[in-house]
């Protein structure tokens, strides 16, 4: 998704006790950053706008998040919507943080020490094109660099509207080993997610008519 620049988002982030400028310094010591006393840490690659991280953190407050995206634009509204999301439950965001970083080199901020127990994956960019398909954030490429820093039996939760990612993606964690525990052509009508919390690209999708395509992968 491409969105216009915003000049507050980066002084906003700066400014964040919930963002981390300087990813590279935690690289094994993520547990550490967090001011409580969590154990299971997760991560959403490709956060967006926040809309998803917000409520699942929210909801799971024993559990430490990662938000990673690219754009300050996305990271500025990400902030936002985990304040606004925090504040109406009065609470305080202390189990989620963002980060800027570039996900295909996601091995210089993440290790086999911070035992990633679920990476979450939500409409990433499909990159139809042959020569881009290695940018794709499912490629093997990419799922061999999450195994480094996936915890035992760690799982990958992937959600698309793109019918041939999706199946490409299939081949991708055959072919690096995970297996495929649960799968579906039709999330919405076909749950495999104990509660699924819809994306605005989700939404805009399924209002389309386009059926959403979802698995859940594990490290073997």
């Amino acid at each position: 998704m491409r969105i216009r620049y915003k000049k507050w988002a980066r002084p906003e982030l700066e400014a964040s006790k919930f963002y981390e400028d300087e990813p590279e310094k935690w690289k094994g010591k993520w547990k550490n950053h967090f001011k409580n006393s969590n154990q299971p840490f997760m991560l959403e690659l490709g956060c967006g706008k926040g809309q998803f991280i917000s409520k699942l953190a929210l909801e799971n407050q024993n559990i430490n998040y990662l938000a990673i995206d690219l754009v300050d634009a996305m990271l500025g509204l990400a902030k936002r919507n985990i304040e606004e999301e925090y504040q109406n439950a009065k609470k305080e965001p202390e189990n989620v943080m963002l980060t800027r970083f570039d996900i295909e080199r996601i091995g210089l901020i993440l290790e086999q020490q911070d035992k990633v127990q679920r990476i979450y994956i939500n409409f990433c960019n499909p990159w139809p094109r042959g020569k881009h398909r290695k940018k794709r954030l499912t490629h093997t490429r990419q799922l061999e660099k999450y195994k480094e820093f996936l915890a035992q039996n760690g799982e990958i939760y992937f959600k698309t509207d793109d019918d041939e990612l999706f199946e490409a993606s299939l081949d991708y964690f055959e072919e690096t080993g995970f297996e495929i525990i649960k799968k579906t052509y039709d999330l919405h009508n076909e749950p495999i997610f104990e509660r699924n919390i819809e994306t605005e690209h989700e939404k805009m999708f399924t209002e389309q008519g386009i059926k959403i395509k979802a698995l859940i992968a594990m490290l073997k």
